[in-house]
């Protein structure tokens, strides 16, 4: 199978997204980092790194110090697709990611769209 192209887009040139969606709608760049650490365990220091680098999708989430075993609760719709039935590993962690920004912009509590309750 060809790789998605979004794999060797930096994960750089898509993070202002996250955090111009996230603040459209009165959330924070804090609270977009905040998910990224959870569901990567990048600290904020490594995700500006990354940032910096210019690292790509695969890379960043092949690199993640760690992933957060609960990230696998995560469900529903993202871009049509059932983020629960995407079978390739790391578009799966994007949509992970894709699916908790669009959270976080609809309003949902922070304890819910990090799986504490």
């Amino acid at each position: 199978m060809a790789k998605h192209r979004i794999y060797t887009t930096s994960f750089a040139s898509v993070y202002p997204h996250y955090v111009t969606k996230a603040e459209k709608k009165g959330r924070t760049k804090a609270e977009v980092d905040r998910i990224i650490a959870w569901l990567t365990g990048y600290s904020a220091k490594a995700l500006d790194t990354h940032i910096k680098k210019q690292t790509d999708f695969e890379t960043f989430f092949a690199k993640a110090p760690k992933p957060n075993p609960s990230r696998a609760l995560i469900k529903g719709v993202v871009c049509g697709v059932r983020v629960e039935e995407v079978e390739e590993p790391t578009m799966r962690e994007i949509r992970y990611l894709d699916k908790l920004i669009d959270e976080l912009a609809k309003g949902r509590a922070m304890e819910k769209i990090l799986r504490m309750e």
